[in-house]
Parts: structure tokens; sequence; C-alpha cells
């Protein structure tokens, strides 16, 4: 099965659970696969995995830290500089912060991992999607989902771990309907997915204690929205497995998803200034 010879797919938190799994079967199906991952060593001893278990020479990585935008903004300025075509970004990597922490940058760092790096990785890397048309994003996000507090989007006054963690994976599912209705034939579609429930991930077995399903499932899941030929060009979506479904009312909220956006251009700013491409 080697359908993806001539794609090129960039996948991050790839060295643990779902993003593992799912860069694995991307290289089995024969695509180009850039890992990323925040530890060197979990990434070299991914890379070295993956191409004794497929066979695959077709294989890069990336350091970088998403609680950085800093460092965000140079994972792009690498991909835009190393290859010529981008075929799929799977924004995969996600944590569940137990007590409320502050990123490099100063936000809530759930907030600033699971969804504001993804909005500022997404974005910079747009236009060598767009080259690359027909081009897929793929936003890996969550059924645990809760509306956005626009008078408190850092959750200063009142911190939860899994209202943070589900109010980023809501963002990244307004972030997946406002992106697809600003890339009106483009060529680039956008779909965000709940995987799979509790996966038997070390974050869920950390954070819940017991798992429902398997990674296996989930990558299943995911690995079909970013290859299936079925769904080359939907855009605009929100699976819950392999199953269109239905996200938190917030979603659809036309005014919201302007408010979040404003909001993430602000945080991200003055890093959204567009990458120079290599002559």
């Amino acid at each position: 099965m080697r359908e993806l010879q001539e794609e090129t797919i960039l996948v991050t938190g790839a060295t643990d659970g779902l993003g593992r799994r799912v860069a694995r079967e991307l290289a089995e199906r024969g695509a180009t696969v850039l890992l990323h991952g925040r530890s060197r060593e979990r990434l070299e001893a991914t890379f070295e995995e993956i191409r004794e278990g497929t066979g695959s020479e077709k294989l890069g990585y990336y350091l970088a830290d998403l609680s950085s935008l800093g460092q965000v903004r140079g994972l792009a300025e690498q991909v835009i500089s190393d290859v010529e075509r981008l075929s799929v970004l799977v924004n995969n990597a996600g944590i569940i912060s137990g007590e409320r922490k502050e990123s490099e940058d100063g936000y809530e760092l759930t907030f600033a991992v699971n969804y504001l790096s993804h909005f500022l990785l997404t974005s910079l890397l747009l236009p060598l999607l767009r080259d690359s048309a027909p081009a897929r994003i793929v936003n890996v996000a969550s059924a645990g989902q809760s509306p956005i507090d626009f008078g408190d989007p850092m959750l200063e006054r009142r911190y939860d771990a899994m209202r943070a963690y589900t109010m980023s994976k809501l963002a990244q599912i307004m972030f997946t309907f406002e992106l697809a209705e600003r890339l009106p034939d483009a060529g680039v579609s956008v779909s965000a997915l709940h995987p799979a429930s509790l996966m038997d991930t070390k974050m869920v077995t950390e954070t819940f204690g017991y798992t429902m399903s398997t990674v296996e499932e989930g990558a299943e899941a995911t690995v079909r929205l970013a290859a299936s030929p079925e769904l080359a060009g939907v855009t605009g979506r929100y699976f819950d497995g392999k199953r269109e479904a239905r996200a938190n009312r917030q979603a659809y909220d036309d005014e919201a998803r302007e408010r979040l956006w404003a909001l993430s251009e602000r945080l991200c700013r003055p890093l959204l200034e567009p990458i120079p491409r290599p002559s």
C-alpha cells in the first residue's frame, strides 16, 4: 500500500500516542513524513523506530517546544526551507495541565500549546500548502468541548484543567470552520476530528487512570481525513471518528469565531509576518 508516494506530511506531536501511530501509518503508505516533537531523544527514537518498522527513508524530524511561539515560527521556517511541497498538515500535539501555568509568552499553557501554536503554525505554512494544492489540514480536537469565555480566555480567575483542555479543543474546531470559510477555492481543505474516546495514550492514562479505546482506532480516523480519496475537497467539517458530527454550538456562531480569530492574531503578533520562500 504505497498510494501516498507523492505526498509530504507534517505531524505535530509525533513522538508519542496518536501522533506516532499516525506518522507510522502514513510512512507505511509511502508518504514523506515530517515528525515534530519537543524532546530530541524521543524524536530520534521515533525516527529510528518508524524507519526500521516501515523501511521508509522518506522521513525527517523537527525539534520545537510549542509552548514558545518563537519556536513555532522557527519550526515553520525550517519546514519552508527544507521542502518544496507540503500536502498535509496534521495538528495533533496537545497537553492537559493539572494546574494553571503560563507559556513562555505569558499565555495559559493549555490554550497556548493545543490551539494557539497550531493557529500560528498553520498561518505561516498556509502559503506553502496553497502552492501544494490540493492540500489538507487536519486538526485533532476532541468531543470534549467548552465554550470560550472571551472575558477570561486565559482562565486567570477560575482555572480548571478539563475546562482549559476542552476550551482549547473547541477553539481548534472554531478555527477549522473559520479557516475553511476564508479559503474558498484555494485547494486547501481543513477539517477537525475527535479521533476516539480516551485512547490508550500516556496522557489519557495519567489524567483519567483508565482508557476506552485504542490509538489504532484514533489513527485510522485521523489518517482517513489526511489521506482518503473520498474526502478530497471536503472542508469545514467536524468528525467524531469516521462519522460527521455536530460540535458545540459556539463553533457555529459567526461572531464568536471572528472574535477568536482576532484574539489569536493579536496574541501571535508580530510572529505572523510571512516567511520568505527560498529562491
